[in-house]
């Protein structure tokens, strides 16, 4: 790894593991369904961060499926999804509440 990744690992592990930390603390005052997928959210995000760096250090290999002739590796693939998917379901709980009043 190149000085330039090892400082962008270290920014994205610190700023990750902050938003994982205050959304923890946030939910466990709110108590909320919708938040929960948040702070599900921000933490695969930051496991995804993690995940990615000790793939890049070598201490964990990634699995690869073939799907229509690519190979992809599924843990990189559900670990970048997930977050995506936990604010999704999140923003349609909000919606659906505040569509409701």
């Amino acid at each position: 790894m190149t000085e330039i990744e090892i400082i962008f690992f270290i920014i994205k592990l610190v700023l990750g593991g902050i938003i994982a930390f205050l959304a923890i603390m946030l939910w466990s005052r709110m108590r909320d369904f919708a938040w929960m997928f948040l702070v599900f959210a921000a933490v695969t995000g930051y496991s995804s961060v993690v995940f990615d760096l000790l793939l890049k250090l070598g201490f964990v290999s990634a699995k690869e499926l073939s799907i229509l002739g690519n190979n992809i590796p599924i843990i990189q693939l559900v670990l970048a999804v997930l977050p995506s998917f936990f604010m999704i379901i999140a923003f349609i709980i909000m919606l659906f509440r505040t569509g409701r009043k």
